[in-house]
């Protein structure tokens, strides 16, 4: 399977400049403000307003109770067809107030975050209102910190042997004055409201690029809209596919396990942010699969991975030339792929990724052409499903049939 750039296909989607229009729009899910637990804001404030601005009125839209996970049905009802679902996370990884102390600091969590990479980065925190009840709101303005200034620090921390402790990170809120912590409090702050760093994607300095916080995971829900827009038109009549926003995948994948259990997909593709382990700065002892930003999408191996679905999926790619990576999992493979083995549904199930730089900070920095290829390919991997035996589709047998066999070598 080719990994070089050189090898695709000149004039390809995914060797193009990403148009201004689907960079705006690509910022625009990237910046909605969905920590963990409140994803509405993207799943219901910027993904299903897309949607309904190109799907047919055939369609259908499932969502649910305990979370704000959504899924677009193109084939609402028909539970004859081989049903494929693709998942981007909504949810985001987030900071979240602790206690209030009397000098008007506000401890937080760290949540993913690595404390070193947080501090000084100004932050939104949203809570609720307390003249409006109900009502939310933004505090801007605000920054992360934990020792004040380098006065204050140890000599280990000054020379970079000792660390900053999750439990020293604190938000200023620049309080003075008497009463601070009552000053604090009168803004409505409480104990876990969610905070996020506020960085908007911008180009990145090398062609194609682009950086910012929160890639992971809005990448993924992005893909996920991107392909229902291009397919809404085909009329992909031999397949039902679920285009789902999921929830919670930060702390569990708590909410891809339960759409999935709901609805019990044939095949399931995640689709989520990877590692650029080429670049990633001192783990050249672990000897980690050099997968490489801006030299395609990557394909996750192992742990449950459908190895038919992967074979079919490179077939596709090595055909069309679009480019990817293979990658490995052990036990798991940490994506929303894994969310049929945990809700004990029976699917084939595979991941997909975008090779990323600096995961989980304020940084994170990814190659446009990587998505695009990305998006490319499950396109042409829900037109292969369609159109397989003769023409009628993918059926549940093909799947249960196709297991690869090592014993007739």
């Amino acid at each position: 399977m080719s990994t070089e750039l050189k090898n695709v296909q000149q004039g390809q989607d995914w060797t193009k400049p990403m148009s201004q229009g689907q960079f705006d729009f690509m910022s625009k899910v990237l910046n909605a403000p969905s920590p963990i637990g409140f994803e509405a804001a993207m799943s219901y404030g910027v993904i299903k307003p897309e949607f309904e601005s190109f799907m047919p009125e055939s369609w259908a839209v499932h969502q649910f109770k305990g979370t704000a996970s959504i899924v677009f049905d193109s084939h609402p009802g028909r539970d004859d067809l081989t049903s494929v679902m693709i998942i981007g996370h909504a949810d985001k990884i987030r900071m979240q107030v602790r206690k209030i102390d009397d000098d008007g600091k506000v401890w937080i969590n760290t949540d993913s975050f690595l404390p070193t990479t947080l501090i000084g980065h100004e932050v939104k925190v949203f809570c609720q209102d307390p003249d409006t009840a109900g009502a939310y709101k933004v505090i801007e303005h605000c920054t992360v910190e934990a020792l004040g200034a380098i006065h204050f620090s140890t000599p280990g921390q000054r020379t970079g042997e000792q660390g900053i402790k999750p439990e020293s990170i604190y938000l200023e809120l620049h309080m003075h004055g008497e009463d601070r912590k009552a000053q604090v409090e009168a803004l409505g702050l409480r104990a876990g409201d969610p905070i996020l760093l506020d960085r908007p994607i911008k180009r990145g300095v090398a062609a194609d690029t682009f950086y910012g916080a929160y890639l992971d995971n809005g990448l993924g829900c992005f893909s996920v809209t991107e392909i229902a827009r291009a397919l809404a038109s085909e009329k992909l009549d031999n397949i039902r596919v679920l285009y789902t926003i999921a929830t919670h995948e930060e702390i569990g994948r708590f909410g891809s396990t339960q759409v999935v259990g709901e609805l019990k997909p044939d095949i399931l593709i995640a689709t989520d942010v990877n590692h650029d382990y080429e670049a990633a700065p001192g783990i050249g002892p672990r000897n980690m699969n050099p997968l490489k930003m801006g030299q395609g999408f990557t394909v996750g191996r192992g742990s449950v991975a459908s190895e038919f679905i992967v074979q079919l999926l490179q077939n596709v790619c090595d055909e069309k030339g679009i480019p990817c990576q293979l990658d490995f999992s052990g036990r798991d493979m940490g994506t929303d792929g894994m969310a049929a083995a945990l809700a004990g549904v029976d699917s084939a199930a595979i991941t997909i990724g975008y090779p990323i730089r600096n995961m989980h900070t304020s940084s994170e920095s990814a190659h446009t052409g990587d998505l695009l290829a990305a998006i490319e390919a499950i396109k042409e991997l829900l037109r292969h499903f369609n159109n397989l035996n003769g023409g009628t589709g993918i059926t549940r047998d093909c799947l249960k049939n196709s297991h690869i066999r090592l014993d007739n070598l």
